[in-house]
């Protein structure tokens, strides 16, 4: 990923937001509304953390509880293990019905899935 900010859209192909490739999470005016670091921490535009992607895949809230998990094929499932959707390798972001509901292309697969399926 270079480093200008890549797209995220709707299902329309209307802009809803940016991931710069810092893991800066702007929302389409640009302002910043979170970060997601290096380490996994995702917190805040106030640097609240919020929760954590971990290298494994698993996807917690502030308080470390596990509250889903993003598989290396996409497949996105909560902390039931029930599918909830899918991050395609073309960045289509997917319901469980496979509906598309998004564009992610070039951004990491575990931000994209934390953007769509996660972030409250």
């Amino acid at each position: 990923m270079g480093a200008a900010a890549q797209t995220i859209q709707n299902a329309s192909y209307q802009t809803m937001g940016y991931i710069k490739s810092d893991g800066t999470i702007q929302d389409k005016s640009y302002r910043t509304v979170g970060y997601i670091k290096r380490d996994g921490t995702v917190q805040d535009a106030s640097y609240r953390t919020i929760g954590y992607l971990k290298d494994n895949g698993t996807v917690q809230d502030r308080s470390y509880r596990t509250v889903g998990y993003v598989k290396d094929n996409g497949t996105i499932q909560d902390s039931s293990y029930r599918t909830v959707g899918y991050v395609k390798d073309d960045g289509t972001i997917q319901d469980a019905s496979y509906r598309t509901i998004g564009y992610a292309k070039d951004i990491p697969r575990k931000w994209a899935a934390f953007y769509f399926f996660f972030q409250k």
